[in-house]
């Protein structure tokens, strides 16, 4: 019987916020709650921050340098959330001398919250025990009074910089790594080894990501796209031949094979369908990194979602070529958004808007009410084919893959923080970092927030 992967996840902000109550500077140990969310799959359980709950230095009966003991009473609102909500209650505590396991007070304390809180929560395991390292590290473990104690296997916190705490596994030192090694070392070739990113949309841009990610060695692809090649698909789809548009193959199904004819050892999950569906969403959710390719906004705000509700770094990549058919260009234009839990969105940063949403999203699940609103003019129209080049896709790809190297490899001179959101025009010649705006009112509550019903709080995902 396979043993699923568990991870927790956390963002970078509520990591500081963990790291500066837990260390305060007198040596001892302090102690913090949170509440998760949770997407418990067959293959991978993931843990989601949603909302943490200091628990003072008052509420605190003992604090040495290797024991804290608090308050129940602290746990109490906790609780209560996390029954009303259905989410799952983590403990987390310090090591101020850096001891980096659970300790044998740590087990027996564990064992007695573990069980308190599962019949408080009527479900078996239910709570997650944590502790943090001076350095900031965090270690878990999920308490199941039945099964006994579970690690899991990676913590990542999603901010500018995305880290990971995991226990480090040897490559062995293939040659086809050693340029790769060279530049980025072992600890990333082999965290990209371990990594499992999903890619929306397999066409012009999708394929290159896919290529390029293939070739750097990520352990595996989640490739997401309901269409078929098509001739006129031939002149920008990585790895598509003529042959594919003639037996009408489907695009995840063409890039899979390729990607597997490369021979590096990917795994590709592939679903050949829309992004609304429950299958596709629980893939992603599994993730540990996104890449959005198409054009639609509701399929773009969806992913945007997705990336909040599981805690998920997320490229989001555009191309606009505007043309006259006859030769003609006006302006050649690519941008990239980087897009973390609990800042900004492609809403609030008003690269798409709730109209084009609603109107897109009514056009894939309602095509003859989309056509006949479009006939009445309420809804202005939605672009369906648009012109594309692959030296422009093939361009802005890779600077979204070098983006998601620049996070997880932090190698810029300057701080990530400036490159949230990329502009560059292959007219002008120019590459301009904007501002970020303020995190996202809508989907700032729904960080961390897991699984619920509807999923995503969309009921046409029921």
């Amino acid at each position: 019987m396979d043993v699923p992967s568990r991870r927790l996840r956390l963002t970078e902000e509520q990591r500081i916020r963990l790291q500066c109550h837990l260390f305060s500077g007198d040596g001892r140990e302090s102690a913090a709650l949170a509440l998760c969310g949770t997407r418990i799959g067959k293959d991978n359980q993931v843990y989601c921050v949603h909302e943490i709950t200091e628990v003072p230095v008052k509420a605190c009966s003992l604090r040495s340098r290797s024991a804290v003991r608090w308050d129940v009473q602290t746990l109490v609102p906790v609780l209560e959330k996390a029954l009303k909500r259905g989410m799952w209650v983590m403990k987390i505590h310090s090591h101020p001398e850096g001891y980096e396991r659970f300790s044998p007070q740590d087990d027996e304390t564990d064992s007695q919250l573990g069980k308190a809180i599962e019949a408080v929560l009527e479900r078996s395991p239910s709570l997650i025990s944590a502790f943090m390292s001076p350095s900031g590290k965090l270690w878990a473990r999920v308490v199941d009074t039945e099964a006994g104690f579970q690690a899991v296997d990676r913590v990542m916190a999603v901010g500018d910089e995305v880290s990971f705490t995991k226990a480090e596994s040897r490559l062995n030192e293939d040659e086809v790594n050693l340029r790769t090694r060279q530049v980025f070392g072992d600890g990333t070739v082999n965290l990209l080894k371990s990594m499992t990113i999903g890619v929306v949309g397999c066409s012009g841009t999708g394929s290159w990501v896919i290529e390029a990610l293939t070739r750097l060695g990520v352990g595996q692809l989640v490739l997401i796209d309901p269409d078929h090649i098509e001739r006129k698909n031939l002149n920008r789809i990585v790895n598509s031949k003529a042959v594919d548009a003639e037996n009408k193959r489907a695009k995840v199904n063409v890039l899979a094979d390729a990607v597997r004819a490369i021979g590096l050892g990917t795994i590709v999950e592939t679903f050949q369908c829309d992004l609304a569906k429950t299958e596709v969403i629980n893939s992603l959710a599994g993730c540990d990194f996104l890449f959005g390719c198409m054009d639609s906004a509701d399929g773009r705000d969806l992913l945007n979602r997705i990336a909040a509700y599981y805690l998920v770094p997320y490229i989001d990549i555009g191309v606009r070529l505007d043309a006259d058919g006859r030769g003609g260009i006006e302006q050649i234009c690519c941008a990239l958004h980087y897009l973390i839990p609990g800042g900004s969105s492609l809403l609030s940063r008003g690269v798409i808007t709730p109209e084009q949403v609603q109107a897109q999203a009514l056009r894939r699940t309602n095509p003859e009410q989309y056509a006949a609103l479009k006939r009445e003019g309420y809804i202005k129209g939605v672009a369906v084919d648009r012109p594309a080049v692959i030296s422009v896709n093939g361009f802005v790809a890779t600077h979204a893959v070098n983006e998601m190297l620049a996070r997880v490899h932090p190698y810029r001179r300057d701080p990530n923080q400036g490159f949230r959101y990329q502009v560059f025009s292959l007219c002008d010649g120019s590459w301009l970092q904007l501002p970020d705006g303020p995190p996202c009112k809508l989907l700032y509550r729904c960080v961390g927030r897991g699984d619920v019903n509807p999923l995503l709080g969309n009921p046409a995902l029921l």
